[in-house]
């Protein structure tokens, strides 16, 4: 199907032009979201007159979208949640709750404007891309921990389970010395002299 976009569609096209797409991705996507019109002669002559008013409108989005990119660019938010010793969450963490944790801060982010390829499912500080406008992308950082202290130290790029794993590590290597020494079953033996 021909269609005449009015808008800029990443990987398809820039305003005015006529392009061709599958029909179901312009029956589905293009035609409902008003990105683009059927490329027929009336839409063509209503494009024309219109041309103007579209670029405009489309000028005010994108200057909209570069203002509120200007505040969200490089922020980061912590995402407390559950998780195992190996740093897999019980869970995941979705575009939806990643727009809520903006939301948390005054500003406005829907959640199809976040780029998630796929949900993040484990402990980390991991960058996001949000697209505010077709021509307007913003990184922000998810920081998902545990806990704040933890969040904390993901933030100072500290890796927080390779540094539990050396912890319990040393903790063993301890708690093993000391055996080898006699400590924890001496005073037991000590008690009994037969």
């Amino acid at each position: 199907m021909k269609v005449v976009l009015l808008e800029r569609v990443e990987n398809l096209g820039h305003i005015g032009e006529v392009v061709s797409v599958k029909d179901g991705f312009a029956r589905n996507f293009l035609l409902p979201r008003h990105k683009a019109l059927r490329a027929n002669a009336q839409n063509l002559k209503f494009f024309e007159a219109q041309k103007e008013q579209i670029v405009a409108r489309n000028a005010a989005n994108k200057a909209a979208a570069e203002t509120q990119g200007a505040e969200l660019d490089g922020q980061q938010y912590v995402m407390i949640r559950q998780a195992g010793e190996t740093g897999q969450l019980y869970g995941s963490v979705t575009g939806r709750d990643v727009s809520d944790a903006i939301a948390e801060t005054g500003a406005k982010v829907e959640r199809n404007q976040i780029v998630l390829d796929t949900p993040i499912k484990t402990l980390g500080v991991h960058s996001l891309k949000i697209r505010l406008h077709a021509e307007v992308s913003i990184t922000i950082t998810v920081n998902v921990a545990r806990s704040a202290e933890e969040a904390e130290r993901q933030a100072a790029g500290e890796n927080v389970i390779a540094s539990q794993f050396e912890e319990d590590r040393l903790a063993d290597d301890a708690a093993a010395a000391d055996l080898l020494e006699g400590g924890a079953g001496q005073a037991i033996a000590d008690s009994y002299e037969y």
